[in-house]
């Protein structure tokens, strides 16, 4: 009987992920819950209602976490709308959303889960209680963490240009700026004296008090040259981070990481650029090479290649060449460390 109930119980089990494949949490329903919560394997499950604001909020994390046990089939992520089948709810307590039970391997009684709703905190619990371990997708981030041990030697930097931020990982706000600012230390990832930086001022609250913050998020930033703190007083728009980033420290980043128009382009080697076609060629050529050598920039000398390639292979060169690098970075394969150096050729040719 026990063999016989455990192939049901993975036939309906089948059928519920097959009916649900753009999810891997399993749906229960009064029809299905015994059948695949029968204490077979370990099952953490969420009772939620979908009108509720906290639901709302784990529901992306419950997604990453199913995610995480896709692969491992002695594991069950599962979730129950327990507004619309109450009678579930109030078989297991259920008496506020979400409540998260789990129900070990060998019983059909559950445990109240009683730990934090961050990603890290839920798969600790499941490693703990099953011995199997999630696999968590790790994403990049450019936001440098800081903490008592490196705070000094970072924030404090005289080279770089530092923005901080000092948040708190229960604050609403700070969740909200959370994504937009690691947007904000994406664009700046390129830039060797620029950091974005924050640190979790509740869990080291004797740097908050050391700087003066008494709010989250709190952002400070600690010019080059100096160790002292500048209060930022921009908005929490991508668009203000990026701003007061350039302006402080003379950069010219755009979201993403790109660079402006203006990057790396020379305003006396525009002017020769933008005559050299239907110009005295030899002549324009003669001056950006004059001026070349008094930049002693790399870039500079580009507009004097340009400058030769037209001569030596046609007035179409700059055109092809350009689009010859667009077609490099829209195909997503340039290194990070390269992409700067592609993206100051493409506006150097567009003055050609």
């Amino acid at each position: 009987m026990t063999m016989i109930r455990s192939m049901l119980a993975a036939g309906v089990l089948a059928l519920v992920m097959a009916a649900a494949t753009a999810s891997d949490v399993i749906d229960l329903t009064p029809d299905t819950f015994d059948d695949i919560i029968n204490g077979d394997r370990p099952a953490l499950v969420e009772f939620f209602a979908p009108w509720c604001g906290h639901c709302k909020s784990l529901a992306p994390t419950w997604e990453e976490l199913g995610t995480a046990y896709a692969s491992q089939k002695d594991v069950i992520i599962a979730k129950v709308d327990a507004s619309e089948h109450r009678d579930l709810g109030s078989r297991f307590g259920v008496t506020g959303f979400p409540t998260l039970k789990f129900f070990p391997k060998g019983s059909t009684e559950p445990e109240d889960y009683k730990g934090g709703r961050a990603l890290n905190d839920l798969a600790d619990f499941m490693l703990q209680k099953t011995g199997y371990r999630a696999r968590i997708q790790q994403d990049v981030s450019h936001v440098k963490v800081l903490d008592p041990t490196n705070f000094d030697a970072i924030a404090l930097d005289t080279d770089k240009d530092v923005l901080v931020e000092f948040y708190a990982p229960w604050c609403g706000h700070c969740k909200s700026v959370a994504p937009i600012y690691e947007k904000a230390g994406l664009a700046f990832a390129n830039e060797e004296n620029v950091v974005v930086a924050k640190v979790d001022a509740d869990k080291h609250s004797e740097l908050a008090s050391k700087f003066g913050v008494s709010g989250f998020p709190t952002f400070k930033f600690f010019p080059k040259g100096s160790t002292e703190a500048e209060d930022y007083s921009s908005g929490r728009e991508l668009q203000s981070f990026l701003t007061f980033l350039n302006e402080k420290a003379g950069t010219q980043r755009l979201e993403g990481g790109e660079l402006a128009e203006t990057a790396g382009r020379h305003e006396r080697l525009d002017a020769l650029a933008q005559n050299f076609v239907s110009g005295d060629r030899d002549t324009l050529l003669a001056e950006a090479q004059k001026i070349a050598n008094e930049l002693g920039d790399i870039f500079a000398k580009y507009y004097v290649k340009v400058m030769e390639k037209i001569k030596s292979d046609g007035d179409g060169y700059a055109a092809k060449e350009l689009e010859r690098l667009q077609r490099i970075l829209d195909g997503g394969n340039v290194k990070t460390d390269r992409k700067d150096n592609f993206f100051i050729r493409r506006n150097i040719l567009k003055q050609f």
